[in-house]
């Protein structure tokens, strides 16, 4: 690593930073309808927040899983630093989409600018928790709404916690105890084939990518509930299985997760936060027409080895 890229990662990982000593702001927790998610009223996340705002923010985040601020008028700094107080921030294997002088900012985009793609065009295509393909994987993502399109862009997100509740007994038994693989690469060479979002890998990219292995249910390290912790995106296999009956075995995870029943759809309003707890949930981005521009921008936040 270059002298230079050390110092950027060093610095990724950095305190917030605050210019002023934070005043308490009045808002309000209301939870959405549907089986996760709540909405922040009345907040300014361009202004730190101080120790009580933050702790009930820290709760309410736990109680619900999904975090909608709205009107979020923060500067990428603003993004970075808030997202900085839970945890040590995750820098994205594609560098080249990374925002411009913040390499702790994935662009999330189907913008192309001079023939090149300013962001990720086809991120989320499948079912996944965010870079469940590392030995630590994302505590959580925090996605800033930039440009939104007239129609489409919603995003869903799945409740594993209620997926592993109501696993149907004998799915249960044949998953207790058990260790999934998962993979970055696992849909890499499909997602090149079907557009021209995806750049191909140098060799220092792949050596940071390679596969894990991690409990096909976790126990969150917070809340103590269990969950399901696989997804099509990342998850290729069950240990110790024969590949017939780990794929079968996983095929049903998949289908049983999405049951509209553990589903909430977010169609996002200008200026959107979401935050969202990767070890609860998993979430899929439902599609943007391709005439009409979209652009977040996504910082993700480490979280701890799955148990």
């Amino acid at each position: 690593m270059s002298q230079s890229n050390a110092l950027r990662r060093s610095e990724a990982y950095a305190a917030p930073r605050y210019a002023s000593v934070p005043a308490p702001q009045d808002f309000l927790v209301r939870p959405l309808a549907g089986p996760v998610g709540a909405e922040i009223v009345g907040i300014d996340l361009s202004q730190e927040l101080d120790a009580a705002d933050f702790a009930r923010v820290h709760q309410a985040h736990l109680d619900h899983h999904l975090l909608v601020f709205r009107d979020q008028h923060i500067t990428p700094q603003q993004h970075i630093d808030f997202s900085r107080r839970f945890g040590r921030l995750m820098i994205h294997v594609l560098h080249q989409f990374h925002l411009p002088g913040y390499p702790e900012i994935l662009v999330v985009s189907n913008i192309v600018e001079d023939g090149k793609p300013v962001g990720l065009g086809d991120a989320g295509k499948y079912w996944h928790s965010d870079i469940s393909y590392k030995e630590l994987p994302s505590l959580g993502s925090l996605l800033h709404a930039q440009e939104l399109p007239a129609q489409g862009g919603d995003t869903l997100f799945a409740n594993m916690h209620l997926a592993y509740d109501t696993l149907p007994a004998a799915l249960r038994d044949a998953v207790d105890g058990k260790r999934a693989v998962h993979s970055y690469l696992a849909k890499y060479g499909q997602l090149q084939k079907e557009g021209a979002w995806r750049p191909n890998l140098s060799a220092q990219q792949v050596a940071q990518v390679q596969e894990v292995v991690h409990p096909v249910v976790r126990t969150h390290p917070e809340s103590g509930r269990r969950a399901l912790f696989v997804s099509e995106g990342f998850t290729t296999r069950i240990e110790g299985l024969p590949e017939d009956e780990s794929r079968q075995i996983l095929d049903e995870l998949f289908a049983h997760s999405i049951r509209p029943e553990h589903l909430y759809r977010h169609a996002w309003q200008p200026h959107d936060l979401v935050f969202w707890d990767n070890r609860s949930l998993i979430h899929l981005a439902a599609g943007t027409p391709d005439h009409l521009r979209r652009k977040l921008y996504r910082t993700t936040i480490e979280g701890d080895t799955p148990f």
